[in-house]
């Protein structure tokens, strides 16, 4: 096969990796927060916490765009099985944002707030829970028959995917309460702390059982991080997410309040490089390697588009972040809610 091909098949894995982990990272913390705003105790303090998201929530979900489209573009065929394979969950969890978009928008101008506030917490919850049903659908292993799916419609629904979603879902509550830990003050903030460190005791539990999991059912993910010359590029990411771990807790129980949104952020990052280098070469196993699955068509052009697009879009990311920074304060809400 053409080496230019191969490579350009690794350079999109590359990119649709990283537009994954912005996408998670981003939209994570987004979803989180809704997550978490189901357990307050008020109205007063959901709005104070869905104010923390005001002016950047809807543009976090605009990688998910981007990433369906490069995928698309770049790897039709994975494009094709996946959404054929895991369309339960993916139907469910474009209900969900539609849903949350629409309370978050609808809350602003509803004289009772409850319902909105309630429909933006269970749509993230929706959401995220879908999330993990997708991504334990591809760890599975999705049977590929001459480019075609060839399972079934519910092969996604196992023991097995049910933990990785409530994983997910916790990941994303530690992402959202470490966030507001960031974003607030007082009582939302020490309630906040509380939270993170219950999610990431859940979301390490899940974290430890999948690890194990995986070497165990694909004979390839084991051959990598047992075998040289793998093993030393694997074998330092389980090292420092332990260590990520570790700081996470420490930062937690001296309530700093930077530190632990960070360490999450790094905890995440680092479990998806761990899994982008351990199905290498596969985008869906066990079938469909990178090469097999790309696009000679159109790898190039796409590269060229979003290698325009996507430096546009972590600058205006950034900006928006730099703009909407600092504490949500009481007051504002507090009048909101009289």
């Amino acid at each position: 096969m053409d080496s230019v091909h191969l490579f350009l098949a690794d350079i999109w894995f590359f990119l649709l990796g990283l537009i994954l982990v912005l996408y998670v990272v981003l939209d994570g913390f987004d979803l989180g927060v809704g997550i978490v705003s189901l357990f307050a105790c008020d109205e007063r303090r959901r709005g104070i916490m869905m104010a923390s998201l005001s002016g950047v929530w809807d543009a976090n979900e605009t990688w998910l765009v981007l990433l369906g489209g490069a995928l698309f573009g770049s790897y039709p065929l994975v494009y094709g099985v996946v959404l054929h394979a895991l369309y339960v969950p993916i139907m469910l969890m474009l209900f969900a944002l539609i849903f949350r978009g629409v309370a978050f928008e609808f809350r602003e101008h509803a004289r009772r707030k409850l319902p909105w506030n309630l429909a933006f917490g269970l749509g993230s919850l929706l959401a995220a829970l879908a999330q993990g049903f997708a991504l334990a659908g591809i760890l599975q292993g999705i049977p590929v028959s001459q480019g075609r799916f060839a399972g079934g419609p519910w092969d996604w629904l196992t023991p097995f995917s049910v933990l990785v979603s409530v994983g997910v879902a916790s990941g994303y509550s530690l992402l959202g309460a470490t966030y507001l830990i960031m974003r607030t003050e007082g009582e939302i903030q020490a309630r906040s702390y509380r939270r993170a460190a219950v999610s990431a005791v859940v979301t390490l539990v899940v974290a430890v059982i999948v690890t194990l999991w995986t070497p165990l059912v694909h004979p390839f993910v084991a051959y990598k991080w047992f075998s040289a010359p793998y093993m030393f590029y694997i074998a330092p990411l389980p090292v420092f997410a332990s260590f990520a771990f570790l700081m996470l807790f420490r930062a937690l129980h001296r309530h700093r309040e930077r530190a632990p949104f960070l360490w999450s952020l790094a905890i995440f990052v680092t479990s998806f490089v761990g899994l982008a280098i351990s199905l290498h070469p596969f985008l869906v196993p066990p079938n469909l390697t990178l090469a097999d699955a790309a696009s000679s068509k159109t790898l190039v052009f796409m590269l060229t588009g979003v290698g325009m697009l996507l430096p546009i879009m972590i600058i205006y990311n950034s900006y928006q972040y730099l703009v909407f920074r600092g504490k949500v304060r009481h007051t504002h809400y507090a009048r909101e809610e009289n």
